[in-house]
């Protein structure tokens, strides 16, 4: 399979720019009326001023319920995952870029263009591929008005032990358990005991007292087949690391620092650096013990840099846990916007994007694919930047939008947007929720331009 799609990949990229299905309508303010109500957004430009939200721009061109699916520069590739068994999607990225501001009554055709794909790669998710492509939007006088990348993780949802999907990418899943589950067995059911109660737990041979990490049935020393553990002191040095920024990964704010940790015991454990900014870890930084608990039954050892895990447990777990928006909270920095997630709100906003897929209308088909629940579209967070950004920034008109998903917005959730003045012209824009940062974007804000709005200061 990987073959076939990769010739069909660099086909289609070959092939440039083709035009898209007919826009069904002219920008028209019943639907940017029915878009506005559903996300709350309240600027009287778009219906006293005559100009249509730029965010909407993919929804002149949604094919709509019942319509022909198809659209997509990518709709060959994507019909070839599914039939692999890559049936799962969820969108990650989406940069658009407004050339002006559209006004009510104008019709507009659309171009697509295949980008590319990149994988198979190992998601939280599962094991899937991007996949890429671009849309271009243009007046009756063929003037260009807008641009958009948009991409997709096309994946194979993850199997869970004893049957079913996992939860999907937030903390945690269906049921309230994390969907990111160590192997246990009898060589390293001791350890995850331990991390339960506390302790960081290394094995020793019974025998010839050497330790060993990871686990194993065999001591590589003197080949004994008897173990123990021993309780190790919860203090070590970076011996090497990463920094990750994507994919998502449930329960957790990129950047992030994963590292290599030698302990003072002589053995090496690999766990995320916590506490303090990625820039800041250095080889050789000492670092001692934390734990994380992720849901009621598992508990991953973490570290913080030394002197900095006065909150242990629990207490700092669930600091943790809360991600980026304790981290705003405790700044006293209060946010733009804050949505109550109601499934209310989640399908009316789906619908007023025309946005049809089911994981963000039916529950049962959500979880069939491996989420926890229906979920905010990407084309209604997109929305809500915009309104935060304008919100931040009176009278200012934007230029691009580019957006990174992370943790999924689950109905029930309450979603909180963020707004920091970057510069003049750049705000940038961060959305939580209980699982961590739902969406981090960078607005660009136009300097004058064809409506000759410029930036509020």
């Amino acid at each position: 399979m990987h073959d076939r799609l990769t010739a069909l990949a660099a086909r289609l990229a070959a092939a440039g720019e083709r035009p898209a299905p007919p826009c069904p309508d002219p920008v028209n303010e019943p639907m940017i009326r029915n878009w506005t109500q559903a996300l709350g957004d309240p600027d009287p430009a778009w219906h006293e001023g005559g100009q249509a939200p730029p965010a909407m721009i993919q929804v002149w061109s949604m094919p709509g319920l019942g319509t022909a699916k198809g659209g997509s520069a990518a709709d060959e590739v994507l019909r070839l995952l599914d039939g692999s068994g890559y049936h799962g999607v969820v969108a990650t990225n989406c940069e658009q870029t407004y050339d002006r501001y559209l006004r009510h009554g104008e019709r507009l055709r659309s171009t697509l263009r295949f980008d590319g794909i990149a994988g198979p790669k190992r998601t939280a998710m599962g094991e899937g591929y991007f996949v890429t492509w671009y849309q271009t939007w243009y007046d009756e006088r063929d003037e260009r008005v807008a641009e958009m990348l948009f991409r997709v993780l096309k994946f194979r949802p993850r199997e869970r032990p004893g049957g079913g999907k996992p939860g999907g990418t937030g903390g945690k899943g269906a049921g309230g358990a994390y969907p990111l589950r160590p192997a246990v067995g009898p060589d390293t059911a001791f350890f995850w005991d331990g991390a339960k109660d506390g302790e960081l737990r290394i094995q020793r041979c019974a025998d010839c007292g050497a330790l060993r990490h990871p686990p194993g049935p065999v001591c590589p020393e003197c080949h004994s087949l008897s173990r123990e553990h021993v309780v190790a002191s919860g203090r070590g040095e970076v011996h090497s690391y990463v920094v990750h920024h994507h994919p998502p990964v449930p329960g957790r704010t990129p950047p992030y620092v994963v590292a290599v940790v030698e302990l003072e015991e002589g053995v090496r454990i690999v766990g995320n650096v916590d506490g303090v900014p990625p820039d800041e870890v250095k080889i050789g930084m000492p670092v001692e013990l934390v734990f994380q608990r992720m849901d009621d039954e598992l508990v991953l050892p973490q570290w913080v840099p030394a002197g900095g895990a006065a909150r242990q447990g629990e207490d700092a777990a669930a600091e943790r846990k809360a991600g980026h928006e304790a981290g705003h909270e405790a700044a006293g920095e209060e946010p733009v916007l804050e949505i109550p997630l109601t499934p209310t709100f989640v399908i009316a906003t789906a619908l007023a994007t025309r946005d049809f897929t089911p994981v963000h209308h039916d529950t049962a088909l959500a979880r069939a694919q491996g989420t926890k629940d229906i979920f905010v579209n990407i084309l209604t967070t997109m929305g809500l930047v915009q309104r935060t950004a304008l919100t931040a920034v009176p009278g200012a008109e934007l230029e691009r939008v580019e957006v990174r998903l992370g943790a999924p917005a689950y109905a029930g959730d309450t979603l909180r947007l963020f707004a920091e003045r970057a510069d003049d012209a750049t705000v940038r824009v961060r959305g939580t929720v209980s699982l961590g940062d739902h969406v981090t974007a960078t607005v660009r804000l136009r300097r004058g331009g064809d409506q000759g709005t410029e930036a509020a200061g």
